[in-house]
């Protein structure tokens, strides 16, 4: 399976000026601010706010939450005033509905995947959920959703209907992001983990790296 265009990229996790400018120079389609307390990438929404104004209206700004209560988002949407709203808990397609109903805001819908029992959950979102992101179940003991640097066989999302939106994410980085667009031809790719030289710290140069990974796909036709 090959995507017909490049990828939309996604640069999650934010928490610098630096990271934000290097993604957003780099050519992301999107950047991710994670609002989640136990993940070493949780930022206020205050300090998201500021770091996204100074490149709005040039990427999609992205909330990543995890079972986030009303209050909550009606902080993060004040502060940060996102594009798109990324649910990454056990979220129910009615509470994904009534999201999208308070904020009028688009709703990206995370699952972790292991195998295609799995894939076949979101069955219930399609048509609800504006898009999909897809990323590895957390290893044993984690207690974050996302962001642990594993990935999961790409094969199970060969039988997902074409006409499904989503990111692929769960351990990409420079060394396999060719291969992960040979064998899913996502149309989105999502790093956060990847482009890190240690949990948290978003590294410049691994960020340079997986760029110049997925344009040299790109050029081979990949």
């Amino acid at each position: 399976m090959k995507s017909a265009r490049t990828p939309d990229i996604k640069i999650c996790g934010l928490k610098t000026p630096e990271a934000v400018e290097r993604a957003v120079r780099r050519g992301a389609t999107h950047i991710g601010f994670i609002f989640f307390e136990k993940s070493p990438r949780n930022i206020e929404p205050d300090i998201a706010g500021k770091l996204a104004e100074a490149v709005r209206g040039s990427v999609k700004i992205v909330a990543v939450t995890v079972n986030a209560d009303n209050d909550e988002l009606d902080e993060i949407i004040d502060l940060l005033k996102p594009d798109i709203l990324q649910l990454h808990g056990s979220e129910s397609p009615e509470r994904v509905l009534s999201v999208k109903a308070l904020y009028g805001l688009p709703v990206m819908k995370v699952f972790s995947i292991r195998d295609a029992d799995d894939l076949a959950k979101i069955d219930p979102y399609i048509g609800i959920a504006d898009s999909f992101l897809f990323d590895a179940k957390a290893p044993a003991g984690s207690e974050l959703p996302g962001g642990n640097g594993v990935s999961f066989d790409w094969s199970v999302l060969r039988s997902l209907d074409e006409g499904v939106n989503y990111m692929l994410s769960g351990g990409l980085n420079a060394d396999n992001v060719a291969e992960a667009l040979a064998k899913t031809g996502a149309g989105g790719l999502d790093v956060s983990s990847g482009v890190e030289s240690a949990p948290g710290v978003k590294d410049l140069a691994r960020i340079d790296a997986f760029f110049d990974a997925v344009q040299l796909a790109r050029l081979q036709g990949v």
